[in-house]
């Protein structure tokens, strides 16, 4: 199952919820080193590829097309680095100018508005005094006589030049006032802008970016720690395996293993009625999708390698369960103490579910039987030759050291008959 992972580099939803946190992370773990491997390969290939396409390209291209790179007088290539070169302005000279224009361009802006509020109120103050002059005329001349009129008009277009003459001069004088403030802005916004600088501020975009730098800073360094103690746990698994002298990486070491005249009683009893040649016939499919299908292949590869039998009798294990849920393991494990188990047929894998009872809750382990061997799936790199094998490996040493999970106290039936009794009927 875990080789299969690592071909197709994708497991499945389902399966996937059925690890824990630190199964998912040395999973993660190896699935990145055979990223890792792969990339090697492919760089590798592609460095061979290279240079034996640059080999052929020497030779074809003797008479074509080549790209030559400036050299300077010392041989070697020309590079020409900004502010450095003869003639370039010094690095402190570019930034004063940018500062410089920078503030100029911010007052320009601010006294254009503030031209565009004076320019508004000149606007409305001539106009209102001239239609206030204009109506104390009509209203004085307006009983008049007909030959005095031109004179009141005469005396109307001066009185318009006059204030038109005094507009003008407002509006001068407004905008030498805003030139002045426009010079004033921009000194006091260059000052403001190169203290800054000096002192090293930070405007709100710059504290923003260094937030989610720290952020993900912080999420690298969490992930480095996981992957690291995901490496640590791997390591140590199989270093203490070899010492306790209970790896079976080859399968012959299990199948050379005979069982005794009793054992092989039971299991010759357990069998089903003889069937014909056609249905002796047994193809395991890629994933189980039957409980049908399940019990099939427990009676056809589990229980000759004596799959939740104990070690030398012929009683079925008590931690050992049938095809039950998560939820209904957790109600069996539910008033049982810190360190108690029990293992159930998984109906994700061609294996088991290990089952573990801790302080504040539960936690779930798959144990992968799809080859000839049994392991975990993604924590426990150690491959035992039976299942009996690896509930007592782990008696005595910890599944993860993080959780520091030693299985004490096995969990048996309460049900009448055992919900195994399906795989042995």
């Amino acid at each position: 199952m875990l080789q299969q992972i690592l071909r197709d580099m994708y497991i499945d939803p389902e399966l996937l919820a059925e690890l824990n946190e630190e199964q998912k992370q040395i999973l993660f773990y190896k699935m990145r080193e055979e990223q890792l491997r792969r990339w090697r390969e492919r760089e590798e290939k592609a460095r061979m590829e290279e240079a034996v396409l640059r080999k052929t390209a020497r030779r074809n291209q003797s008479n074509g097309k080549r790209v030559q790179w400036l050299r300077g007088q010392d041989g070697e290539v020309w590079v020409w680095v900004m502010g450095e070169a003869p003639g370039d302005k010094p690095y402190e000279q570019i930034s004063e100018e940018l500062i410089a224009e920078r503030a100029r361009l911010q007052a320009q802006k601010e006294a254009e508005e503030l031209w565009r509020q004076k320019e508004a109120e000149i606007t409305k103050k001539f106009r209102d005094a001239m239609a206030q002059e204009k109506a104390r005329i009509v209203a004085e001349k307006w009983k008049i006589e007909m030959e005095d009129r031109k004179a009141a008009k005469l005396e109307e277009e001066k009185i318009q030049e006059e204030l038109k003459k005094r507009e003008e001069e407002e509006r001068q004088k407004g905008e030498e006032l805003i030139r002045q403030q426009e010079e004033i802005r921009a000194k006091e916004l260059y000052l403001s802008l190169k203290q800054a600088q000096q002192h090293g501020q930070h405007s709100d975009d710059d504290q923003e970016w260094e937030e989610q730098l720290r952020r993900s800073k912080a999420a690298d360094e969490e992930r480095s720690h996981k992957a690291r103690r995901a490496r640590d746990e791997y390591r140590r698994q199989s270093l203490r395996a070899i010492q306790k002298g209970r790896v079976a990486g080859l399968s012959h070491l299990f199948q050379g293993t005979n069982l005794s005249s009793d054992q092989d009683i039971k299991l010759n009893n357990n069998s089903a009625t003889p069937l014909s040649p056609a249905a002796n016939i047994w193809e395991r499919p890629a994933r189980p999708f039957s409980r049908d299908v399940i019990i099939r292949w427990f009676k056809e590869e589990q229980i000759p390698r004596r799959a939740g039998f104990e070690r030398s009798t012929n009683r079925i294990a008590q931690w050992f369960h049938g095809i039950i849920s998560r939820q209904e393991a957790e109600e069996l494990l539910m008033n049982k103490s810190e360190g108690a188990f029990l293992v159930r047929v998984s109906e994700k894998i061609w294996g088991y579910a290990l089952s573990y009872r801790q302080q504040n809750g539960f936690k779930h382990f798959l144990v992968d039987a799809s080859g000839d061997f049994y392991s975990f799936l993604g924590v426990d790199p150690n491959r035992h030759p039976t299942l009996t094998d690896l509930i007592d490996f782990h008696k005595e040493e910890i599944i993860t050291s993080s959780g520091g999970e030693l299985l004490l106290e096995p969990c048996g039936q309460q049900k009448n008959p055992p919900d195994y009794s399906p795989l042995f009927e």
